[in-house]
């Protein structure tokens, strides 16, 4: 199984530790002046609270996110990436960030092919690039922001030196990496105790990242790029058989960037460009949107079958064109145009799945947490931020309370692949947060978590919303399918037609008439993504926010 695909397999493994059969599907929330959604109440609340104190929705997405790598840290926190859409209400502009970081100068493909290496490790120190979460919070609080450090990141301190009692999911979570946690003392001691993952119940305390953090509120990003943490990263990369040196902390930088945008049934829908994978959900809307599909109905095999074959032909262009633009040419508006579109579309077949699906001919010229906020004055956050797969690489360096992400393992290591790895580069990457608007105006605030299921469940979300009129809460939690197997920005192939995961509440005799249309279905009980979003209502100006069912989190208003 590929890289890209590990971290959904793991999730839906957990997932089926920790869930019966079915879950109790949730409602939307209803408010007037703000809301915040996310994976885990207590951020929830901590956001929340910012808001009612006059922050904005930028101060409030800082607060949760630095909340939530001490709540979940085994899917997010300082040691990941982070990527943002961000709705100014002053400008009536959007704005994007790309706040991932890249290899380390030291990191060629000689100095793997040397070491016997095909791939690029997927957990370890050969794994790593840099951190970009905290210079991604600088660049939105230096942007946006109307609060300081000690203000954002104080409720999140005083979780991690109180503790914070671990929801169900997440315990499942921290219980299936207690083996990969035990195999380095600084992980162990970090997030163990008495070498044993904490329970759902248990109450857990993380002082070390609340030194962390401490340290950025005195002296802000430079403290983890220039200062003694940064400086600890690498003295542990040094030890432990790592590329990192010193440079690559003090020469990282975000990326402002202009989201890019195409139309479906009268909204527009937003995304990163990338590397981000955000592109696939537009190439998709437009392959699907000249069908009927209220017509086929939700769940009905006509539309799945559709959507797995929409999914399999973006997929085979993300394989072959996503990467850094900094390093090649990425033909983004050819990709996600209405032309190309229409010339890909004669390759879908209703009534069977394709044996193998090629990339376009273009002229060229996994573990995460979502979260988004609506203010009073409508500015919009929709941030997601990540360490990959589970806790990242499995390592912890030294007293710093935080695992080190894994992203290097989504470059590939043949020369002649558009994603190839090259110092100071930025790999293919898999988050993406997502905005709608209507008529000019912010209308749905939305993000889906889940490695390759993100573009999957965003698409999904979307015609849910769109096309077969659910509210937001619905769209989320309505069955899900995820198609896997396809070819991955690594250079892995396609593995044949693939695997099609449904959940239980798609309808048995839809599976059956899908695997007779050609494609191989297996049944598991929870989709390994999640999801919230905030919806707009653009008569009322009400906001109506949704957190689906399948884990931890809510969304809260006021």
């Amino acid at each position: 199984m590929g890289n890209l695909n590990r971290l959904s397999s793991l999730i839906s493994a957990i997932l089926l530790m920790t869930s019966t059969h079915s879950f109790a599907a949730g409602k939307e929330v209803l408010a007037e002046r703000g809301m915040v959604a996310t994976s885990h109440k207590k951020a929830v609340a901590i956001g929340v609270e910012i808001l009612r104190r006059g922050g904005n929705a930028i101060d409030a997405a800082i607060a949760t996110n630095a909340a939530m790598g001490v709540v979940e840290p085994m899917s997010c926190g300082v040691g990941g990436d982070l990527y943002a859409i961000v709705w100014d209400a002053k400008t009536k502009k959007l704005y994007g960030l790309n706040a991932s970081g890249r290899s380390p100068y030291a990191a060629t493909i000689d100095y793997f092919t040397q070491h016997g290496l095909k791939e690029i490790p997927a957990s370890g120190p050969l794994s790593w690039s840099v951190p970009g979460a905290v210079d991604g919070w600088d660049q939105l609080r230096q942007k946006f922001g109307t609060m300081g450090w000690d203000e954002l990141l104080a409720p999140a301190i005083e979780c991690a030196e109180k503790g914070v009692e671990v929801p169900p999911t997440i315990g499942g979570f921290f219980q299936a990496a207690e083996p990969v946690l035990q195999r380095h003392p600084d992980a162990a001691k970090t997030y163990l105790k008495d070498g044993r993952a904490p329970h759902a119940g248990d109450v857990f305390v993380n002082p070390f990242i609340a030194k962390t953090y401490r340290e950025i509120v005195r002296g802000g990003r430079d403290a983890y790029y220039k200062g003694r943490i940064a400086k600890e990263i690498v003295d542990f990369s040094q030890k432990n058989g790592g590329l990192f040196a010193l440079r690559d902390f003090q020469d990282h930088t975000s990326t402002w960037v202009d989201p890019v945008s195409t139309t479906y049934r009268g909204a527009r829908v937003w995304e990163i460009p990338p590397p981000g994978q955000g592109i696939s959900v537009l190439q998709m809307l437009n392959l699907i949107e000249p069908f009927d599909v209220k017509s086929m109905g939700a769940g009905s095999a006509d539309w799945l079958q559709l959507f797995i074959e929409s999914k399999r032909l973006a997929y085979a262009d993300r394989a072959k064109y996503y990467t850094d633009p900094e390093f090649a040419k990425v033909p983004v508006a050819q990709l996600i145009s209405k032309a190309y579109a229409q010339s890909r579309r004669p390759t879908i077949d209703l009534k069977k799945a394709a044996d193998h699906v090629p990339p376009g001919e273009v002229a060229l010229a996994g573990d995460t947490i979502y979260l988004c906020v609506v203010d009073k004055d409508r500015n919009c956050v929709s941030l997601i931020q990540s360490n990959y797969n589970g806790f990242g690489s499995g390592l912890v360096p030294g007293d710093l309370g935080f695992a080190l992400q894994n992203r290097g393992t989504l470059f590939a290591l043949d020369p002649h692949h558009a994603n190839h790895l090259e110092p100071h580069r930025r790999p293919f990457h898999t988050i993406i947060p997502a905005l709608v608007t209507k008529d000019d105006r912010p209308w749905f605030v939305f993000g889906v978590m889940g490695g390759d299921m993100q573009p999957q469940g965003h698409v999904q979300v979307l015609v849910n919303l769109l096309d077969f009129g659910m509210d937001a809460q619905a769209a989320g939690d309505a069955p899900r399918v995820e198609h896997i197997g396809s070819a991955t920005p690594t250079g892995r192939p396609e593995q044949g037609v693939g695997t099609v995961q449904a959940e239980p509440g798609v309808d048995k005799a839809v599976t059956k008439e899908l695997e007779r249309r050609g494609q191989h279905i297996v049944t598991i009980r929870k989709n390994g993504g999640g999801y919230q979003g905030i919806l707009i209502d653009p008569t009322t100006n009400t906001l109506r926010g949704a957190s689906e069912s399948r884990r931890d989190g809510e969304a809260k208003g006021y």
